[in-house]
């Protein structure tokens, strides 16, 4: 699916505001909770940044700690 900058900015603007409800059109979404609707963000990023040819962006985390 292609998605747009437009439904990107809908999706910001509903986690902004705490909405979980998003509009698109004719169609609505409600999504089940606010870490369901930051995965349908980084979907759309991811999707949007692999149709303009940019890379996705990857962090690597490293912790380390000192043994017992």
């Amino acid at each position: 699916m292609t998605y747009t900058n437009a439904q990107l900015k809908t999706l910001r603007k509903a986690l902004a505001t705490g909405e979980r409800r998003v509009s698109f059109g004719d169609k609505t979404v409600e999504y089940r909770s606010i870490e369901e609707l930051q995965a349908a963000i980084r979907t759309v990023e991811a999707e949007i940044a692999r149709s303009t040819g940019v890379p996705a962006k990857r962090q690597i985390r490293v912790t380390t700690a000192k043994g017992f």
